[in-house]
């Protein structure tokens, strides 16, 4: 069914491509529109805008055609400073935005050519002319440390600098404690709470204590042990009240934003690293979780409550897992009065794992890398980030105390916003199964997904060759989590509701989370209000309908006509403002990452590797070095002279005269060909036979390999010997003889986009 009639008129916003045509995001969520090259001259990358679907593709997608320009970002566009034949011109660091910006010569300001610079557009581009714009910031040299940030923040325009009112606020607020702050609160500070992070950690928003309990008794089985588990989460809506600027700028930011060697943080450093970060052996606010946990890891009672805490160490993830492992080794004995709660905690987290296992939650053991950098911003390593049980203990501590405040808010009918992440779609839903049935497991998931089938296909699956193919595919089956008012679960981790509310420091919903409990707490009402300021920050598009939203939309057929009150509205804004913001902090770090990573590879030109294949496409094998951690591509050219077919079903390229297939987990050879650093691409050739079958050739083909060999020995030979004929008959004095050019070999690579089409639409 097609998503808009022919000649209809949408709006939305256009998305550019850096081959030249673009997309426009309809605002209505349904299926994107296609611009030509000829349609792109006129528009920008971001504007919004209204087009007329004038045909449809032999696939049914729709193409459009530009009738008017409703809002263009005034965001500046960050580019470099370039002089040709005499004209200034920006060539956008960004290519999704596809045109050169003219710049006239009193628009340059200090500049110098190659500098890096924000650009303003003073008129915008039309089917004939360029855009003009003029300097308005000078950001450096490219390769200055810290310019991939500086780019970065202002290319996805991140917040990255506090009003001057949110840093007079800020300046007001006290310097540590204050006796007046501690009223109406449970003092905790002797209860041996503690803080356990990685050791490069700067706020501590988390602290935890668990101790043995009697939770009752049992009529079949007597008492009923378990623990109390107590999670302390910093009180951030102690100092940042509604309305005020401190809640501005967080609101507008959503997030903190997670560079190599730098943060953006979503609240000023007074906070993050001092009032409301739970520093060791210093008083501070807390609001806490305070659960009992029976054997079987089901939490049979909770409260909240706010609290004075005090926590007794700041440990690393590393220090505690040495400490589980070795009771008795140096850590534990650094940590001696502490090992007995550490135990404690131990014991809870494997009582709350049998739970998730009972649940049925999806659990997939990825390989997640960190980027190590020198004093001057450039990667000398990248590592993978191991995951040991100090990790899974403060995760299931932080689900637990998630879940809970999911639970608490639901109970009381009161808004706010949950972490929704639903199934599969039904396309992706169709996708997965032709995959399952084309690998013959034996292993499927119905018609109505359940989480314990994903988990079940993945556990069954785990020790196969091909496991990271499937773990993959199933990954890629399901939704992206986001945040909204309708609670309808959390599908990966099989909750019926869940919910944000252990991270306040540097996620906005907690903060919100925080607020609605608290109100909750003294028997009040939080009423959410968006200023004016924050409403402008709201991503215009709607999310693509869920089946969630779908139901409730069929539901509301034949419910009475109901009007959204302005409350409904302003937390629907706030689920799709923070939902958006979060992805554009995760595109920004990966933008500052793929940089980095571009200019560690161009030390590796030449250079090879082994690696295996992380992904299949059309047009090519996206392949991981094993050494670097590193992803590039193998173009479909560098495959070989034969033709290659893509199978969707499995996911493979599979060559048609030698049956040489190409998988996700495929161990290849390849060599760095390429490194493009303003369009973060790698691109890879392979070296060697590689590929399932690669050496399955036929006997004829073989035996014509074996002829062609010892031709070339021949060859060889026969060369070597007029080689030496030639210089016998040289003479011993005189004019110095020309010596013959060796063969000459060239290399060339594709240059084919890394990145770019990835995800092609």
């Amino acid at each position: 069914m097609l998503g808009a009639a022919l000649m209809s008129e949408v709006s939305g916003m256009v998305q550019g491509h850096r081959d030249g045509h673009g997309f426009v995001q309809r605002d209505d969520g349904e299926a994107d529109i296609y611009l030509s090259p000829q349609e792109m001259r006129a528009v920008l990358h971001r504007d919004r805008i209204r087009v007329r679907v004038i045909r449809y593709d032999r696939k049914g997608r729709p193409e459009g055609r530009v009738l008017e320009i409703i809002e263009r970002k005034k965001a500046p566009i960050i580019g470099r400073l370039l002089h040709e034949s005499g004209i200034w011109l920006v060539a956008p660091e960004d290519k999704r935005y596809g045109q050169d910006i003219m710049i006239p010569k009193n628009g340059i300001a200090t500049a110098t050519v190659g500098q890096v610079v924000a650009v303003e557009l003073t008129e915008p581009p039309s089917m004939h002319s360029q855009p003009l714009g003029r300097v308005t910031e000078v950001l450096g040299e490219i390769d200055d440390p810290g310019m991939e940030i500086e780019i970065a923040v202002r290319k996805y325009e991140v917040p990255h600098r506090f009003s001057a009112e949110t840093m007079a606020q800020t300046a007001k607020l006290p310097d540590k404690l204050r006796s007046v702050d501690k009223k109406n609160r449970v003092d905790l500070t002797d209860v041996a709470l503690v803080t356990i992070d990685g050791e490069d950690a700067r706020d501590f928003d988390d602290a935890v204590y668990c101790e043995p309990a009697t939770l009752g008794r049992s009529s079949e089985e007597g008492q009923l042990d378990g623990w109390r588990l107590l999670v302390a989460i910093a009180d951030v809506s102690h100092y940042v009240k509604p309305s005020e600027p401190l809640d501005d700028d967080a609101y507008e930011r959503a997030t903190s934003v997670y560079f190599p060697r730098r943060v953006i943080p979503m609240l000023p450093e007074k906070l993050s690293n001092g009032l409301c970060s739970l520093n060791p052996h210093e008083d501070r606010l807390a609001m806490v979780c305070d659960m009992l946990v029976d054997a079987a890891g089901e939490i049979h009672a909770y409260q909240f409550f706010p609290a004075v805490i005090n926590s007794q160490a700041r440990l690393t993830y590393n220090e505690v897992a040495a400490v589980l492992t070795n009771t008795r080794g140096p850590e534990a004995h650094k940590r001696s009065e502490l090992v007995p709660h550490l135990l404690h905690l131990h014991e809870v987290y494997r009582a709350l794992l049998k739970a998730r296992a009972a649940r049925g939650a999806v659990d997939f053991e990825t390989v997640e890398t960190q980027i190590v950098c020198d004093d001057v911003g450039r990667i000398e390593k990248i590592v993978p980030r191991t995951r040991n049980d100090a990790h899974r203990l403060i995760e299931e501590a932080m689900l637990a105390a998630n879940v809970c405040s999911a639970d608490f808010i639901e109970g009381s009918k009161h808004p706010s916003l949950y972490r929704v992440h639903e199934g599969p779609t039904p396309e992706k839903k169709l996708t997965l199964q032709t995959y399952l049935r084309a690998l013959g497991l034996g292993l499927s998931i119905g018609d109505d997904p359940k989480p314990a089938e994903f988990q079940a296909i993945a556990q069954a699956t785990k020790d196969r060759p091909d496991a990271t193919q499937i773990h993959s595919m199933l990954l890629r089956a399901m939704q992206q989590a986001i945040y909204t008012p309708l609670n309808s679960g959390h599908f990966g981790l099989a909750y019926e509701a869940y919910t944000h509310f252990t991270s306040p420091i540097r996620r906005y919903p907690d903060l919100l989370v925080h607020r609605v409990i608290k109100s909750l707490l003294s028997g009040k009402r939080y009423h959410l209000q968006v200023t004016e300021l924050a409403t402008s920050a709201v991503h215009s598009r709607k999310p693509r309908p869920t089946m969630a939203s779908k139901a409730a939309a069929l539901a509301q057929l034949n419910a009475p006509a109901k009007v959204p009150t302005a409350e409904a509205l302003a937390w629907e804004a706030a689920g799709a403002h923070c939902s958006a913001n979060e992805r554009r902090a995760d595109e920004a770090s990966r933008d500052v990452e793929a940089w980095l990573k571009c200019k560690f590879m161009r030390e590796h030109l030449g250079e090879e590797f082994g690696g295996s294949v992380t992904a299949v496409t059309t047009f090519g094998l996206f392949v991981t070095l094993d050494e670097l951690f590193v992803e590039g591509l193998v173009h479909i050219t560098e495959l070989g002279g034969e033709y290659f077919r893509f199978d969707e079903a499995r996911q493979e390229l599979r060559g048609e005269r030698t049956g040489v297939r190409y998988v996700v987990g495929t161990r290849v050879r390849v060599q760095v060909s390429r490194v493009d650093l303003d369009g973060r691409r790698i691109d890879f050739r392979l070296v060697g036979e590689a590929g399932i079958g690669a050496g399955m050739r036929s006997g004829r083909d073989k035996a014509a390999a074996s002829v062609v060999e010892e031709l070339k020995g021949v060859q060889n030979v026969d060369r070597e010997h007029k080689r030496a004929t030639k210089k016998a008959a040289l003479p011993r004095a005189g004019k110095k003889p020309k010596v013959p050019a060796l063969e000459s070999r060239t290399d060339t690579a594709p240059g084919v986009a890394v990145r770019a089409k990835r995800e092609p639409k």
